[in-house]
This record gives C-alpha cells, structure tokens and sequence, in this order.
C-alpha cells in the first residue's frame, strides 16, 4: 500500500479513482454502492481485533487528514441528495456525526444528532439496541424533527445494520420518513442493509475474503 503522503500528491494530482481489487456489491432493491468510490481503499487501515476480539475494523484516520478526499467523499454524498427536498441529515454517535455535519452544511439543511443514552439534556425518545459486540441505546431529542419531514441517516461503516435501523425507528417515532440511510463503507457480508428496512447507499463496499 502506498504511503499517505504518496496518497496525498495523488489526490492533489486529480488522480481519485484509483482500481482497487474489491468485490462490489449492489442491490437495486435495498439501494446501491458508488462503484467510482473504490479509491478510498487506498486510505483505509485494518486494524485487527477491535473494538474487540474477533473483529477487524476499517479505520479510515488517513482520508480526514487528507482534506481533499474528505472533501470528495462529502461531494459524493452531496451530489446524491442535493434534490431529495431533505428537512434533514441525521448523523449517528459519534462518528457519523463526521461525515453528516458536513455534508448537511454542503447541502443547507439541518443537522440532527442521534445521540448514544445520556448525552442529550431535552426531553428524548430512546430505543434500545443490539450490535455485533453487545448491546446499547440510541435517543433523539423530541423536538428535532416534525411529522412528515425527510431525513437521511448517515454513519461511516454499516455492518449488522444495528446502529441504522435504531435510528431508523427512532426517526417514525416522531413521525418523519427516512428517505436512505447512507454510509461511508459497507461490510455486505454481515447482511445488514436487508435488516435496515430503508434504502441503502454506501461509497464502498468491502467483501470479506
């Protein structure tokens, strides 16, 4: 793999789209992959083990540093829902807080935050969950969306689909409609786009080999 700074002249150079060896998957049912997305293995880290035994997560610290990647990445995304008529982007605790804080300030529409139990000081709805490495709990504050509004949840990597279909039920408990729930890079082995109950789009898409 090529050094970050190297990355990094890439990226200046106009050069993204890189070929990747990866299997990507599509589904036009539950939604689809960016197949011009592929370069952003090149900025992808495996680290084993964690967050704990027996999980290998895709740390992607090397395309934040890089601002225009990151940068892409978000016009990816923007170019998706500059149209949709979003009332808007929720992001999940706390990393798809990253990604969805700046794509609702590319797209001028709020920003609400899925927040892990605890750490909102209004009045909330919460749903308890389980994930691949135990269980957990999301809340939204009431007052952050009205009925009938249109959202897109976004998170940077969607594996059991756990996280995203909390939020999903968190959002129809206020009475809005999740239009697509969107993420930086998809784990299709674990199936979790089918348990969401929206449609899915994710930037990237990694097999397990």
């Amino acid at each position: 793999m090529a050094k970050p700074s190297d990355l990094r002249q890439t990226t200046k150079a106009g050069a993204l789209f890189v070929t990747c060896f990866l299997t990507i998957v599509s589904s036009a049912s539950a939604g689809e992959v960016n197949e011009h997305c592929t370069w952003i293995q090149h900025y992808l880290t495996p680290v084993p083990d964690f967050p704990q035994a027996g999980i290998r997560f895709q740390w992607y610290a090397n395309l934040l540093k890089d601002p225009k990647a990151f940068h892409s990445v978000i016009q990816n995304f923007a170019n998706r829902y500059r149209d949709a008529d979003l009332n808007a982007v929720i992001g999940l605790d706390s990393r798809g807080f990253i990604f969805g804080s700046a794509l609702a300030y590319e797209l001028e529409v709020p920003f609400v935050m899925i927040r892990k139990s605890g750490k909102l000081p209004r009045a909330v709805e919460r749903v308890d969950y389980s994930l691949e490495y135990g269980k957990a709990s999301f809340e939204i504050e009431k007052e952050s969306l009205a009925p009938g509004d249109k959202v897109v949840i976004i998170d940077d990597v969607l594996a059991t689909g756990g996280t995203a279909r909390a939020a999903k039920e968190l959002v129809e408990r206020l009475g809005a409609h999740v239009q697509e729930a969107a993420f930086l890079i998809e784990l299709p082995f674990l199936q979790g786009r089918e348990k969401i109950g929206v449609p899915v789009y994710s930037l990237l898409s990694i097999e397990e080999k």
